[in-house]
């Protein structure tokens, strides 16, 4: 499966992609905001590539590497996870290397994935859970009408806060 906007192609990762998942999912810059086990090595990053491919065959998650459309090397993910029983709902995650940022690299990516939540899987709800320092994320999510959900909590991430957007909102 395949995503393009006008810049960026959005693909499946595969075993390719082992050096540019751990420059990725290590850099301290996007970490500061995530609560994870880092990959510290090659076979981290393959491992963590094998169980997305596991879980995409189960439809567990719908996961994209973010790359230019004239360059191999991906610059950050997106996905689309935690579906609800009856798949009306899910959550979107994304990570993009702080080189790329501020050049509405990750709103084209998530205007891309939304588009797709909504209208080829036929979600009615996608949610976002965001550290509540991460600012340019909240900012990100209010710029495509997310809306913070007051009270609402993510269950053993207290720092986190959540968002909230409506199939044709």
């Amino acid at each position: 499966m395949k995503l393009e906007t006008e810049r960026l192609i959005l693909k499946e990762i595969n075993e390719n992609h082992v050096e540019d998942i751990l420059r990725i999912r290590s850099n301290p810059l996007i970490n500061q905001f995530v609560t994870r086990v880092s990959p510290k090595s090659n076979y981290d990053a393959l491992e963590f590539i094998l169980s997305i491919k596991r879980r995409t065959q189960t439809k567990e998650i719908i996961f994209f590497g973010i790359s230019y459309k004239d360059q191999p090397d991906l610059i950050g993910t997106i996905c689309l996870w935690k579906f609800s029983e009856d798949r009306k709902t899910a959550e979107i995650g994304y990570e993009l290397l702080p080189d790329h940022h501020r050049k509405g690299i990750m709103s084209e990516a998530v205007d891309s994935v939304l588009n797709f939540g909504f209208n080829e899987l036929n979600l009615q709800e996608i949610l976002a859970f965001t550290n509540r320092m991460n600012e340019a994320s909240q900012k990100l999510l209010l710029k495509q009408n997310f809306v913070l959900q007051q009270g609402r909590i993510d269950e053993g991430f207290p720092d986190n806060i959540v968002f909230s957007l409506y199939k044709g909102n």
